[in-house]
């Protein structure tokens, strides 16, 4: 099996996961992977309950849900990814656009997937630049930074020793979950308002999202921007 086949039928089986789960699935369901990486986006993805729930301003009920949902998840899709490919995830990563209905799944593994992985790409020493920038505002500049292009439209950053005394103390004392809701509020606010990442890359930022592994002190930040025929209008 190659591996558009292999992404197809990831995409599948995701789709059909959510849909079980959700009652709803997502509409669209992009499975990439290069190098060490694994990523689906996935998009038009929130049930009936919870668009109720957001016409409310109840996010964090809804984030609290699903947070227990993918702990359900994460294993079962770990364990197709390794049914599929032969490898597995050792980090497995999540965020929700919920103002764009779209969801994200990274994955890091110790092996490599065979697809290529292009390490430069347009902009990208600026776009570390603003990542720091954003994170020195969010907590603290990080110790390492290193991002991917997996295809033309999805860009991983990669950042490690970003947590400072007061969270690593938060975390220790059981507030891992208000410590992570809190964060991310915080780093998607400054990620959605910066408006130099559409000017690198001279594509449209369609997503952007964040998670954390609190115990490696690691993030990854995902980057899904427009086609590369779709380039951002300058004026």
């Amino acid at each position: 099996m190659d591996d558009a086949q292999k992404r197809r039928q990831l995409a599948a089986y995701i789709g059909k996961l959510f849909r079980d789960s959700f009652g709803k699935g997502p509409e669209g369901v992009y499975v990439s992977f290069g190098g060490p990486f694994f990523t689906v986006y996935m998009t038009n993805l929130m049930s009936a309950t919870e668009q109720i729930l957001m016409d409310q301003d109840q996010e964090e009920i809804i984030m609290s849900t699903r947070a227990k949902l993918m702990q359900k998840l994460i294993p079962e899709i770990r364990a197709n990814v390794k049914l599929e490919t032969g490898i597995e995830l050792q980090e497995v990563y999540y965020d929700w656009g919920l103002h764009n209905r779209s969801g994200m799944i990274t994955g890091i593994a110790h092996e490599t997937f065979g697809a290529i992985l292009t390490e430069d790409y347009q902009g990208k020493e600026q776009i570390h630049e603003e990542i720091i920038a954003i994170s020195q505002r969010a907590q603290k500049a990080p110790e390492k930074i290193n991002s991917y292009q997996l295809n033309p439209r999805t860009i991983v950053v990669i950042r490690s020793g970003i947590l400072v005394m007061i969270e690593k103390e938060l975390i220790r004392t059981g507030y891992e979950i208000q410590l992570k809701y809190t964060k991310r509020n915080l780093e998607q606010r400054f990620l959605h308002n910066n408006s130099h990442f559409e000017v690198i890359l001279d594509r449209k930022v369609v997503d952007l999202f964040v998670d954390w592994d609190f115990e490696f002190d690691k993030s990854v930040i995902l980057f899904v921007v427009s086609d590369i025929h779709s380039p951002v209008e300058m004026s």
